[in-house]
């Protein structure tokens, strides 16, 4: 027995929690923005009375997407490639939210947006770099 397979892949651990926190956290902002009546939604986030229901809509498919894209290829072993390619979007979409925010005037907002980033660029290069080497 070889001393990596007694030793947990912590890499691959730390990309589950962060696909399973993004999956979970896109996954709850998609089905907010379609569920949730309009006024109730902007109380909680005030762009979304200011915005286009076509947007809105649009985004909340592209969270719902995103959540299932971050977990379901990799979990099945279907297209896995799509894993890292969904993180990949998911950082795209929340690199456009914060300058969509910054535009706003809303630079105090952008923090949750930069984390969530930060988290799926680790993931796209964590589960890039897996299907590489598995390949």
């Amino acid at each position: 027995m070889t001393n990596q397979s007694k030793n947990p892949d912590w890499l691959n651990i730390a990309l589950w929690v962060a696909q399973v926190l993004l999956a979970v956290s896109f996954g709850w902002g998609g089905f907010m923005k379609l569920l949730q009546p309009a006024g109730q939604l902007a109380q909680m986030w005030p762009w979304t009375g200011q915005v286009s229901k076509t947007l809105l809509t649009f985004t909340a498919i592209l969270d719902l997407l995103g959540a299932l894209g971050l977990v379901l290829p990799a979990l099945l072993r279907i297209k896995p490639i799509l894993t890292p390619t969904a993180a990949a979007g998911c950082f795209v979409l929340m690199i456009c939210a914060t300058v969509f925010h910054i535009q706003r005037g809303e630079a105090g907002l952008i923090t949750p947006n930069l984390a969530f980033a930060l988290m799926a660029a680790f993931v796209a290069w964590g589960r890039f770099k897996k299907y590489h080497e598995a390949g």
